[in-house]
């Protein structure tokens, strides 16, 4: 039986609109007119009217981590509290007294802000989370990920004390010379390590609650970086619970595994166990080595070739060190696989490209799709050096929302002017996808597609900021379905509305290409379907 969907607005991956579409088997079997359509119709097909109502593929967020954001879900949400620290104070004590953690659990909370706080400019300390509580362990993670908060009674179930050795790539807070509850980056893994482990059913139920919430915003499918959430959760564990909901009909988001690995030998045990790019289904599939290079822009911690204009203190920190990550870079592209390095510092950048270069040389490679994740900061002598290696770029169009207020103040205005550069990249030819790194931020995609094409804020329109940066809206749209397609090579099955691909995508409640600029995000997700199956709607 096909399933003929007339008289709407189809963007196929190509201008003009089409009309209609048919679906058979999963798979698009037709694009084109209505009349085209309706002449293929058969006994017992099913006719959908569209009601004039614009379709494209479903939306392809090139970087999150998705059983991170379905853990989230059930904490704290910070980040709807993040106006003032008295104000996440208030909030997190209620949740506590509402959601009091199990005998020996962790309260947590993520997505505080605080460039937001407008009674003190600073992170929350130990202190503020005492007023949480005193009686167990509390924990507030901040928007971006790369830097947390605990009470004092963490510090003392932790054994913190200023003699405590810092790990390498992460810094532990003080203040005169008493730790003050603040870790960054590599030094979140000493309280990461001590928090109980979830069970296999718990980690699927969290993957099903986070493929529910994006099935809401039209999302099918997602790069993932999935397997360093839990420290105390093998990989294996990981990827038994994703294939376990795959047999089971349950995974309504096709996941392209952005594999994290921080040891030489704990990535070869993965490789040797046929874990390579490519491998695993339509569904569940195994990506890139994932490597996180530096920390965040808001958190102070990405590494910058020179130092931080409003803290000359400090250049952000680099999470391996240049050998470990040439290593780990070169020991992948040997094998074949592909790798994808968080990069937003551009001296981080520095080093990615470096050990890019080395590696393709030692080891050329046709079509490798190496890429960048974030490339942030950048200067035009990394641009030029993307193209030459013919990298993929995963950008986040997203976070100018955020960045915009504070990008020119940590970095200089004249570092500032030559990044968040992609439509550069684009225009020479680089292939650019686009994501949420969610849950740093929701993962909205029209919401990103709004910020990359108006290059503003999303609540004031504070900007537009470089809008020579900005894309069509034929591009963003692109750049969450047809090049995140090819960041996991793709492309050829995935990512448009043509004969043969899979039949992934979302039907919306308003035409992007005839919406306000302003007002795309606010266009509502009617439906979303997987293969031809309705998950949402």
């Amino acid at each position: 039986m096909k399933n003929i969907y007339y008289h709407g607005k189809v963007y196929t991956g190509s201008l003009p609109l089409a009309e209609a579409f048919i679906e058979e088997n999963g798979r698009f079997v037709y694009a084109g007119s209505d009349d085209g359509a309706k002449a293929l119709a058969q006994s017992g097909d099913r006719l959908v009217d569209l009601e004039g109502r614009f379709v494209c593929s479903g939306f392809i967020d090139s970087h999150m981590h998705l059983l991170n954001y379905g853990q989230s879900l059930s904490c704290a949400q910070l980040a709807e509290h993040t106006d003032s620290i008295a104000g996440l104070v208030s909030y997190f004590s209620k949740f506590a007294k509402e959601h009091p953690p199990m005998e020996n659990g962790w309260l947590m909370g993520r997505g505080w802000n605080q460039d937001y706080f407008t009674d003190e400019k600073r992170m929350p300390n130990r202190y503020d989370l005492d007023l949480v509580s005193t009686e167990f362990p509390v924990y507030a993670v901040r928007a971006c990920g790369h830097c947390l908060a605990v009470n004092s009674k963490a510090l003392e179930i932790l054994g913190i004390t200023a003699e405590t050795p810092v790990p390498e790539g992460g810094r532990i807070g003080m203040e005169n010379g008493v730790p003050d509850g603040l870790f960054f980056d590599n030094a979140m893994d000493l309280v990461y390590g001590v928090i109980s482990a979830p069970t296999k059913e718990e980690v699927k139920q969290m993957i099903r609650t986070a493929c529910k919430a994006l099935n809401g915003y039209g999302i099918t499918g997602c790069h993932s970086d999935d397997f360093c959430v839990f420290h105390n959760v093998p990989w294996q564990q990981v990827k038994e619970a994703f294939e376990e909901l795959e047999a089971a009909k349950e995974l309504t988001v096709r996941v392209y595994e952005q594999s994290n690995f921080t040891q030489l030998s704990e990535l070869k045990k993965f490789v040797e166990a046929g874990n390579v790019t490519g491998s695993g289904s339509d569904l569940y599939k195994i990506g890139p080595l994932k490597l996180l290079g530096d920390g965040a822009l808001g958190a102070g911690t990405a590494f910058l070739s020179r130092p931080y204009a409003d803290d000359p203190a400090t250049c952000g920190l680099p999470v391996f060190s240049k050998e470990s990550l040439g290593e780990l870079i070169d020991y992948a592209n040997a094998c074949g696989m592909q790798v994808a390095v968080h990069a937003i510092g551009d001296a981080c950048l520095d080093w990615v490209l470096e050990a890019f270069e080395k590696a393709l040389i030692k080891h050329p490679r046709k079509d490798h799709r190496h890429g960048i994740v974030h490339c942030q900061i950048t200067r035009p002598d990394q641009l030029r050096k993307i193209e030459e290696l013919d990298l993929h770029v995963y950008a986040q169009s997203i976070f100018l929302d955020y960045d915009i207020h504070m990008v020119e103040q940590r970095v200089g205005k004249e570092l500032a002017s030559t990044s968040y550069n992609w439509k550069t990249l684009m225009k020479n030819g680089v292939s650019v996808s686009n994501g949420s790194d969610c849950p740093v931020e929701l993962p909205d995609a029209l919401a990103g597609i709004q910020c990359a094409v108006t290059r503003t804020t999303l609540k004031d329109h504070i900007g537009p900021w470089l809008p020579a940066e900005r894309f069509t809206v034929q591009e963003a749209l692109d750049s969450y379905t047809v090049r995140s397609a090819e960041a996991s090579f793709e492309e050829e099955y995935k990512g448009q509305i043509k004969k043969g691909m899979l039949a992934d995508f979302v039907i919306l409640g308003g035409n992007p290409f005839e919406a306000a600029q302003n007002e795309i995000k606010d266009i509502p997700v009617c439906a979303t379907y997987l293969g031809g199956r309705k998950v949402y709607g």
